[in-house]
């Protein structure tokens, strides 16, 4: 994290605690706020009611709970408390967000000229920033940022090891780089971390407790939730589930192989980023990329699934979910079945987080860190 902050948040467990299930559920009543906290009521309510005057929190709907009496009040999150900012620095381009306090993305910009160049990057940001924070959404605070970067942890773990496309990036302290041009408070993680972590708060993680995230783009990565939490692993690098393909033997699930696959039909896109903003689910590519690395997902998942005993396998990423759904028929989960009883395994499903996956879930690492239990 960039020490800059120009604003000192400090809040109890609690009402981080509160503050956390009600994002995760949109809104919640305080009778619910006290089962899923494990608080008093007495307890709830104080934190609540310091929560509302504070102006993190609003009232909502009126809800039914079935019995006799009043409905009761729901409690939903200020979307105008302030904003996060959420930062993609991928292979091929580089995508802002600005989230709400709620969670909704108002605002996207990409580019793709920015990318080969940190200075260039830089001094992109800090104009979409300076631009933003003259316009519309002028007035409530800034609350920080997060990243989302291609590559793993390394040395003291606040840097990384990205591909060749982002080289002015090895080794740098990717945090306080982006913090002291935008003079905000910065926290950068690991592409399908932060996408993973997206994934958990405002997609499939609020039905799925536990749940390996593959992140497919230009290459293959992953994020690991169990029990709601991320988890990060020894290096902060959890989640390299393509890691354990013998190379030369099993294709990467990438998208770039998809970019090659269309290219031998003719269409050829510079750029996995081009050839997404122009996808098209009827590309006889997609029947052949499913065909090529329906194996390498299947060791995949069915690795993670036997390890980790999962509630769900997500194909996430920047894959397209046109592409997501034709793949997930033909992933198999191995298992040798012992007195023809089947072993309970995963669900495998599309990632139901919306918007850009990596710059999304970087915009909750602020939210997270500082709001949210």
């Amino acid at each position: 994290m960039n020490k800059a902050s120009s604003r000192a948040i400090s809040l109890s467990e609690s009402e981080k605690k509160v503050l956390g299930l009600i994002f995760h559920h949109h809104q919640l009543t305080q009778a619910a706020l006290t089962e899923w906290t494990g608080l008093t009521q007495q307890s709830v309510s104080r934190v609540v009611h310091q929560l509302l005057t504070d102006g993190l929190l609003l009232e909502g709907e009126k809800i039914s709970t079935g019995k006799r009496g009043y409905p009761s009040t729901s409690f939903r999150l200020n979307a105008a408390f302030g904003y996060s900012l959420g930062i993609a620095l991928m292979a091929d381009c580089v995508v802002l967000t600005v989230l709400d306090f709620a969670g909704e993305a108002v605002c996207e910009r990409r580019t793709t000229e920015a990318v080969s160049s940190r200075a260039r990057t830089l001094t992109w940001l800090q104009q979409q920033v300076t631009e933003l924070r003259a316009s519309e959404l002028a007035g409530a605070p800034w609350l920080g940022a997060g990243v989302g970067i291609t590559g793993a942890h390394v040395g003291d773990g606040v840097s990384f090891n990205p591909p060749f496309a982002l080289e002015e990036w090895f080794g740098v302290d990717v945090a306080a780089a982006i913090g002291e041009v935008l003079q905000l408070p910065v926290w950068a993680e690991n592409d399908g971390k932060v996408a993973a972590l997206g994934e958990a708060r405002t997609g499939v993680g609020r039905w799925a407790r536990s749940f390996a995230y593959f992140y497919l783009a230009t290459g293959v990565g992953g994020g690991v939730v169990l029990d709601g939490k991320l988890w990060r692993g020894a290096n902060g690098n959890a989640g390299e589930f393509a890691g354990g393909l013998p190379p030369n033997i099993f294709p990467f699930p990438n998208l770039e192989l998809l970019r090659l696959l269309v290219a031998q039909e003719g269409q050829v896109f510079a750029s996995v980023d081009a050839m997404l903003q122009q996808y098209d689910p009827s590309w006889s590519a997609n029947q052949e990329w499913v065909h090529r690395v329906r194996d390498s997902l299947s060791i995949m998942a069915s690795n993670a699934t036997a390890i980790l005993d999962l509630d769900a396998i997500v194909l996430g990423g920047r894959i397209p979910r046109e592409l997501a759904e034709l793949a997930i028929p033909a992933v198999q989960l191995f298992d040798q079945k012992r007195r023809a009883v089947d072993r309970p395994t995963a669900r495998i499903v599309a990632a139901e987080a919306v918007g850009e996956s990596t710059s999304f879930g970087a915009a909750i690492l602020p939210l997270q860190q500082q709001f949210f239990s």
